[in-house]
C-alpha cells in the first residue's frame, strides 16, 4: 500500500519561515531511516501558498485563484509518498518523525488509490494505459 503523508502548514510555514539547521538535520536522519527501510518513495517541502494558485472548475469554465489561501490549517507544507504494509505501519513511522514545525504541528496520512480499488470501471485498456504511463515516468526519472 502507498500512502501520502502530508505535513500540515502553520502560520510560520505560510510566512516563509525556513526550518532551522537542527530540524533539517533531524529530518535528514529520519528520511535516511525511511529510505533504508524501503518505506520512502519520495518527499518534498512546498513553498507557501502565497506562491501558489488554484484552478476552480465549473463545467467547462476554469477560474484561476492566486494564493495566499485562508485556513492555514487546511494547507499542506510538505509531503512524502511511502510504501507501507498497512495504515498502522504508516502511523508508527509518523510517530517517530521529528516535530516538523516549531510548536504544534500535524501530519495527515492518506492511502493512495491503487488500480484494483477502481473495480470493473478500470478496464483492461485503462490498466494498459496506466502501466504504459508509469513505465514512461520511470524511464524519465532514471535518465535524469
Amino acid at each position: 500500500m502507498r500512502f501520502m503523508v502530508m505535513v500540515k502548514a502553520t502560520a510560520d510555514s505560510e510566512a516563509g519561515v525556513m526550518p532551522s539547521e537542527q530540524l533539517l538535520a533531524e529530518m535528514g536522519r529520519f528520511n535516511e531511516e525511511l529510505v533504508k527501510a524501503g518505506v520512502m518513495l519520495s518527499g518534498e517541502g512546498l513553498h507557501p501558498s502565497a506562491k501558489g494558485a488554484r484552478v476552480r472548475f465549473a463545467g467547462r469554465d476554469r477560474t484561476v485563484v492566486d494564493g495566499p489561501f485562508a485556513e492555514t490549517k487546511e494547507l499542506v507544507a510538505g509531503f512524502w509518498i511511502w510504501q507501507c504494509a498497512s495504515m498502522q505501519e504508516a502511523i508508527d513511522w509518523v510517530k517517530r518523525c521529528p516535530n516538523p514545525m516549531p510548536g504544534e504541528s500535524e501530519i495527515e496520512i492518506r492511502r493512495i488509490f491503487e488500480a484494483d480499488d477502481f473495480g470493473e470501471a478500470f478496464t483492461p485498456e485503462l490498466r494498459e494505459q496506466e502501466d504504459r504511463l508509469r513505465d514512461e515516468l520511470a524511464r524519465k526519472a532514471a535518465s535524469q
